[in-house]
């Protein structure tokens, strides 16, 4: 109950959720599986706080899903500012791209069903901060090619980096999603070409520098 209510009280004490952000959730969470998976309202905030602070002309968000963190991103930019943001799961299109292009700022978001980690890097642009939200299996993959497109002093996102505790529950070991985080977060320990630091703000949301 304290959990809850300390929750709550967060909540009515940060910005609020925009109207069609929160109809979006509600949307989100009526229409599609897993809709937990959503930034929601406090990581919502969150993110375009830290683009307000970063002030980046190029995202690149990995996992569009519906749509929620792309357009909280897009709010924090600046006129001139884009999103790019990939999905791999064409199925996601037909609830996403509507939401995406009858939103406040659709002309800041580019919507791109495709494999980011492929297809990203052909765009040929330089990105000021990246976020990655995508297949847990293959986040390893996914930093490497935004280390690669990201510049330097550029700023990095992960979510989901504490997997709902189970990168510290020894039952999950053979969960590949578990062990595709767990090898992200070991391998993002030793890389001496970045700095980062994890926040335990939902289900984990770690911050990476570029050095």
């Amino acid at each position: 109950m304290r959990v809850e209510s300390l929750e709550a009280y967060i909540l009515q004490h940060s910005e609020p959720e925009p109207e069609y952000l929160y109809r979006l959730w509600r949307a989100t969470n009526i229409h599609l599986l897993h809709g937990r998976m959503a930034s929601g309202h406090l990581q919502g905030r969150l993110l375009k706080m830290l683009v307000q602070m970063i002030r980046p002309k190029n995202i690149l968000e990995v996992g569009t899903f519906s749509g929620y963190s792309a357009l909280c991103m897009a709010e924090g930019l600046e006129e001139g500012g884009m999103v790019y943001t990939f999905e791999i799961n064409d199925e996601q299109e037909d609830f996403t791209r509507p939401w995406i292009e009858q939103s406040p700022v659709s002309d800041k978001v580019r919507f791109i069903i495709g494999d980011a980690i492929s297809e990203a890097p052909k765009l040929g642009i330089t990105f000021d901060m990246a976020f990655i939200d995508g297949d847990k299996r293959t986040y390893k993959e996914t930093y490497e090619m935004a280390l690669g497109v990201v510049r330097k002093g550029g700023f990095i996102l992960a979510d989901n980096t504490l997997w709902d505790g189970h990168v510290v529950d020894h039952s999950y070991d053979r969960d590949p999603q578990t062990r595709g985080i767990e090898t992200f977060n070991d391998y993002l320990r030793q890389d001496d070409r970045v700095e980062q630091v994890i926040l335990p703000l939902r289900d984990g949301l770690t911050l990476i520098r570029k050095r």
